[in-house]
């Protein structure tokens, strides 16, 4: 039994550095993969959203078990719409890469301000809910878009900024849950931070300061709130949102130094974890809610890749093989894609029972965060050095290598 399993794990990594190994060269075709994936995600909601559209062709699914379906229905839209943005935004906010490249961002760069333009018209048909609970979510994707991408908030016409503001400020009339919706609010305000607009500096205070001095469990996860839940939430919002918002409030506001450098080893050896957690064959533990996100899961791993944070132990090169092996097992899945190109419902393939109570197909496009690392250049090693297996591949294959262990952040 032993010898037949060495014997399939032996040639899954055969195939999978044949594979890597074909990719080689001045084409940089690991990298043209990511990008067909994205494109293949991303457009049906940024091009219908550019050409004023979305309402009218982006079918909305629900889950089996939705609390609200009218209600969720019109938010569906800002969800595709914010999560997409907030996946890309790094990609649109570089110039490198080939011709081809170059061509398509150009496209989408004119599509997402178009898109931009018409969410936050109110005479257009595509104007999104901005308003209430779920909409305080997506707007702070949205604005975590902007964040990520100033390329973007700095092509923008001045009167769509200031629709921009407006729809955002709107968002304050919501007061978020005691958990990690604490950092939607102080995203939004982040947005307005960095871009020299007026902020509540409290908002955003008081999502850090419950993180940092109450919601720190230990071994490099936060609880969600006042209960640790075992689920991605930390990859899904609470560790890629303090990521980004703590840089910009720092160069403001003093007295954030402590947590900046527990932060920094928190996040390490968060990373450590989730890229543990991929098998040898793309697949990770199915446990938490939300797991309908698929490739969400990771956004913390690809954003440490794509910020260039990774752990010591960590090589660019592996973290990108363990997530291409992710984005293969979870969006080559037979029914992944509607007959009309929308993401379905589900982590592998059609799977409606799996969704929580708020799911709806816009909440499917958090798996766009994965793709994060595109906002890195084709030179960096990320995407230039040679494949190289990733823990899992390592161990079993029969390689030998150091245990794991906790990090004790006293």
């Amino acid at each position: 039994m032993y010898k037949y399993l060495f014997i399939v794990i032996t040639a899954c990594c055969a195939f999978q550095a044949q594979q890597a190994s074909a990719q080689q060269g001045a084409d940089n075709s690991r990298r043209e993969e990511w990008l067909r994936y994205m494109d293949k995600i991303a457009r049906p909601v940024i091009q219908n959203l550019a050409e004023d559209k979305l309402k009218q062709n982006m079918p909305v699914l629900f889950s089996a078990t939705i609390d609200n379906k009218e209600s969720r229905g019109r938010v569906a839209y800002l969800e595709a719409f914010g999560r997409t943005l907030s996946g890309i935004a790094p990609w649109l906010n570089i110039e490198e890469g080939s011709p081809a490249e170059q061509a398509l961002r150009k496209q989408y760069r004119a599509w997402s301000l178009k898109a931009i333009a018409n969410s936050v018209n109110p005479k257009a048909k595509d104007y999104l809910e901005w308003r209430g609970g779920q909409p305080l979510v997506d707007a702070s994707f949205f604005t975590l878009a902007l964040v990520r991408c100033p390329w973007l908030w700095e092509h923008l016409d001045t009167a769509v900024q200031k629709q921009v503001v407006t729809a955002l400020v709107s968002t304050r009339g919501t007061v978020p849950v005691y958990s990690n919706w604490l950092l939607f609010s102080g995203m939004i305000e982040t947005f307005f931070c960095k871009y020299g607009l007026p902020y509540d500096a409290v908002r955003i205070d008081y999502g850090i300061r419950e993180f940092w001095q109450h919601w720190y469990t230990g071994d490099g996860m936060f609880s969600d709130g006042m209960q640790f839940h075992m689920d991605y939430y930390n990859s899904y919002v609470i560790q890629p949102y303090l990521s980004a918002i703590l840089p910009v409030v720092s160069k403001e506001r003093r007295g954030y130094e402590g947590f900046i450098s527990l932060l920094d080893k928190i996040t390490k050896r968060y990373a450590a974890i989730q890229e543990r957690m991929i098998s040898t064959d793309g697949t990770f533990p199915v446990t938490g809610r939300s797991i309908v996100y698929r490739g969400g899961a990771f956004q913390h791993l690809a954003n440490m890749a794509y910020t260039q944070k990774l752990p010591a132990e960590l090589t660019p090169q592996q973290v990108r093989c363990a997530l291409a092996a992710v984005l293969h097992k979870t969006m080559e899945a037979p029914s992944t894609f509607t007959q009309d190109g929308w993401l379905n419902i589900g982590l592998y393939g059609h799977q409606p029972k799996l969704a929580d109570f708020y799911i709806t197909t816009g909440s499917l496009y958090l798996c766009t965060t994965m793709l994060l690392p595109l906002g890195l250049p084709p030179a960096d090693p990320f995407w230039s050095a040679p494949a190289a297996p990733w823990t899992a591949v390592k161990v079993w294959s029969g390689e030998d290598m150091p245990a794991d262990h906790a990090m004790d952040s006293h």
